[in-house]
Parts: C-alpha cells; sequence; structure tokens
C-alpha cells in the first residue's frame, strides 16, 4: 500500500498535516501520554509514560510509520493519526503489558501497581463470567483500524476531520474494504466526531479491563465501524493484539 499520507498541507494558519517521520517518536509519545484519559493526561491512572505509550503507539510508529500522520504547530507535534491495513499484524497488547508489568517493573511501582494488577483481577473474573473481550476485534470487513490524538490547542479546528478523511482516502485508494476503531463507551464527544466521519457503533460496548471513571465505576469500550466499499465476507476475531483507542478527540 502506498503511504497513507501525500505531502504536507495546511488544516488553518500555523497547523500542518504531514507524514510521520522517526524523528516524531518522542512527541507522539508525548501527545498520547497528554490525551491518553479520553483526551486528558493519564497520569493520575498511570504514571508511567514510557510503557503507557508504547502499548498505545509503539506497533505503529515502529512497524507501520508509512501509515502514521501528525498535525505540527509552529514546528511541534500537537496531535497525530496511527494507521493499520490489516490488524492481525499488531503486536500482542497483553504480552506487551505483562513485558513492561515484570521487565519494566510496572506491576510494582507507586503510580502503576494499582491498574495493573486491578486489570489482572478483572480479566479474571470476566473470563469466569465470559464476558472478557479480545482486546482485538478483527472482521475482514473492515481489517484497518486507527487510533488519533490531539492536544487542546488543535481540537475544534478541523484538524481531526482532516486527518481522519486522509487515512480513510488511502484506505479507499488501496481498496481496503472498511476500518474499525475502540473508543471509551463514556466518551461522547470522540463518539460523536467519529460518527460525523462515517463510522457507525457496532455492538454494545465490552468493558475494558482495569479502566475506572474518576469517581470508580468501570468503563466500556465501545467499537465502531465503517465500510469503505462493499464486502460480504464474514467476520471472526482475531488473537489479541490490538488495544482500544481510549482518547479523546475532537474535529
Amino acid at each position: 500500500m502506498s503511504r497513507a499520507c501525500s505531502p504536507g498541507s495546511h488544516t488553518s494558519d500555523e497547523i500542518s498535516i504531514r507524514p510521520y517521520e522517526a524523528a516524531d517518536r518522542a512527541a507522539v509519545r508525548r501527545v498520547c501520554f497528554l490525551t491518553g484519559f479520553m483526551g486528558e493526561p493519564v497520569g493520575w491512572m498511570w504514571r508511567d509514560q514510557e510503557s503507557f505509550s508504547d502499548i498505545f503507539t509503539g506497533y505503529w510508529t515502529d512497524r507501520e510509520p508509512e501509515h502514521a500522520l501528525v498535525a505540527e504547530r509552529y514546528g511541534v507535534v500537537v496531535g497525530y493519526l496511527l494507521g493499520c491495513t490489516d490488524s492481525r499484524r499488531v503486536w500482542n497488547a497483553g504480552k506487551l503489558l505483562m513485558r513492561h508489568g515484570f521487565a519494566r517493573g510496572v506491576a510494582f511501582r507507586p503510580g502503576t501497581s494499582r491498574m495493573f494488577w486491578r486489570m489482572i483481577s478483572d480479566g479474571i473474573g470476566d473470563a469466569i463470567g465470559h464476558r472478557l473481550p479480545p482486546p482485538t476485534y478483527y472482521d475482514e470487513r473492515w481489517p484497518a483500524h486507527l487510533h488519533i490524538d490531539l492536544l487542546p490547542v488543535c481540537r475544534h479546528r478541523g484538524v481531526g476531520t482532516a486527518l481522519v478523511g486522509r487515512w480513510l482516502e488511502s484506505l479507499r485508494q488501496a481498496q481496503v474494504p472498511g476500518c474499525h476503531l475502540q473508543t471509551m463507551a463514556e466518551n461522547t464527544r470522540a463518539i460523536a466526531f467519529f460518527e460525523k466521519m462515517g463510522f457507525s457503533r457496532f455492538g454494545t460496548p465490552d468493558a475494558a479491563p482495569g479502566f475506572r471513571t474518576r469517581t470508580g465505576e468501570r468503563m466500556g469500550v465501545q467499537l465502531m465501524v465503517q465500510p469503505l466499499r462493499p464486502a460480504t465476507l464474514g467476520a471472526h476475531i482475531a488473537d489479541p493484539t490490538h488495544v482500544a483507542d481510549l482518547n479523546g478527540v475532537d474535529g
């Protein structure tokens, strides 16, 4: 597939969109951490930026950089879209979590250990109750997926619309039949934005192991899909390789 991006374009006087470059990796990880809880900083829930950002951006920047876009303001990356054309290729999120949990030690650190073990506990309980969803949804009708995150400085300025529009157009040109994403069910602003971009909610939200609102309620993950050309292939679930897009975005 060709690059997801054409040369840089402008969405406002000072914000431009361009293809991701290797030098953007640290900036993308920073944006991920600063928007990791429905568009807000995730540090109150998970303090280790390296592990959080690796789980949510590592595969996409390191294995499919040709399908990534960044939004830049005065030379600083303020948003991104990370794409994948076949979700079966993505790294196993459960294995990544275990690696960071024990090799990096987040299972035992203040600021991460509580959520780490809550994820394990929720997962065991959900599995016993036959409620545990796979971290990756794979369906041949919409095999591609995306993650998008924007800092507040570039929201409500058409940046999200431009990023998603360019990604979907690249999928159409490559004859990819459809695209999906996952976002928190509580993130009504993000859901409304994605609906504006042509996505539809698919099924009911699944519980997200470990994730809680600030007041302690369990959170859910909403799958959203968009067919890009007619397809009649059947659906099935892939191995757990793709984590939900937890973050907020306003076009």
